[in-house]
């Protein structure tokens, strides 16, 4: 039912993101200048079918490979092909044939409007509950992306164990989607508006943090999240009770990332260039380095940034010789009204 209804939802139900019932498919983050004027870039007819739930333009990909799954009509695959340069490349994959033909009548347009000797952008039909039955290359993409997407999938652990075998190793999948802070009842998870809508399909955040963990990504972090609002009357009252929250995370490629943050006594100095974080770059939540100060950073952490495209970026203080147990404080994996009501049943801990 899921694909099904994924296709006729978006394909012949919405005509524009004015027809959605509530705002789960919307992005409420105050894009940068740079992501704004790459967003003023993008064809308008494109950017009228987009349904993202958040802005899934993470830092320093220039010249980077990204795959990007259900990339709709292509809004966030376009937006990025500029940031990622005319030498990087964007793969977008999607299963709804309506959006697809949006995002393929305008390669043309886009690599004229941003000047490029030829497009870097390019659209494979296809389930991203199956990317292994699609001709990609394993290990060949520095950074995956998606946007309000693998909430719509029943097999969400089948999209999180292909995309770890397509990541480069120091690789990440950089998404935002919808989450709950409980698991929606069997009865509602067929209902076709509720699921297109991106609510019954939505992950509990317990259930992903052990499919993220059990797929190979260690130590998931939460970047940012706001809850979401629910104006249809009929809809809020089907789910009275639950809470929804569209939330971005990234999860690192990295094979030997500790169950929980561990205290090895060290410490990154920032040294800036990243671009739209020149004064503090923020890993996630819980990590925002402030440029030329020391900041003391868990293990995980420490490989998170010392093993993947942010190495250059930063100075390394200390090694992994002496342990001093977990490293307390480290921030939260869970949106943070979730966080807020944990708090003192728990320490707070990365993972």
């Amino acid at each position: 039912m899921n694909l099904e209804n994924s296709q006729n939802y978006y394909g012949e139900v919405l005509n524009g993101s004015d027809d959605l019932l509530t705002d789960a498919c919307t992005m409420a983050d105050m894009p940068t200048l740079r992501v704004r004027q790459a967003l003023a870039n993008v064809h308008e007819e494109v950017k009228s079918r987009y349904y993202g739930c958040g802005l899934v333009a993470p830092a320093a990909i220039e010249g980077a490979r990204i795959l990007d799954l259900g990339s709709g009509s292509g809004q966030d695959a376009y937006l990025l092909a500029q940031l990622v340069g005319e030498y990087g490349s964007i793969v977008g994959v999607d299963a709804t044939p309506a959006q697809l033909k949006v995002a393929n009548d305008h390669i043309e347009w886009h690599r004229e409007k941003f000047g490029y000797a030829q497009s870097n952008v390019s659209f494979i039909e296809g389930d991203i509950e199956k990317l292994d039955e699609l001709d990609l290359e394993e290990g060949s993409f520095d950074i995956i992306v998606s946007n309000c997407v693998i909430n719509l999938v029943a097999d969400k652990g089948a999209v999180f164990r292909a995309a770890q075998k397509l990541l480069k190793p120091g690789g990440e999948l950089y998404f935002s989607d919808v989450y709950a802070d409980r698991r929606v009842p069997q009865e509602l998870l067929n209902d076709p508006i509720l699921h297109g809508e991106c609510l019954s399909g939505a992950l509990y955040w317990g259930d992903f943090l052990s499919v993220a963990k059990a797929s190979g990504f260690g130590d998931p972090r939460l970047v940012n999240d706001r809850p979401l609002g629910i104006g249809d009357t009929k809809i809020a009252a089907k789910l009275d009770g639950i809470n929804f929250f569209s939330a971005t995370y990234r999860l690192f490629n990295i094979a030997d990332l500790e169950p929980e943050c561990e205290d090895y006594g060290q410490a990154v100095v920032y040294k800036g260039g990243v671009v739209d974080q020149e004064r503090l770059f923020i890993l996630d939540k819980g990590h925002e380095i402030e440029a030329g100060r020391a900041f003391l950073i868990c293990g995980n952490s420490w490989k998170m940034l010392a093993n993947s495209r942010f190495h250059k970026y930063f100075e390394f203080v200390g090694d992994f010789s002496k342990h001093y147990g977990v490293f307390e404080g480290c921030g939260g994996g869970m949106p943070y009204d979730i966080v807020a009501q944990d708090e003192e049943a728990a320490p707070a801990s990365c993972c």
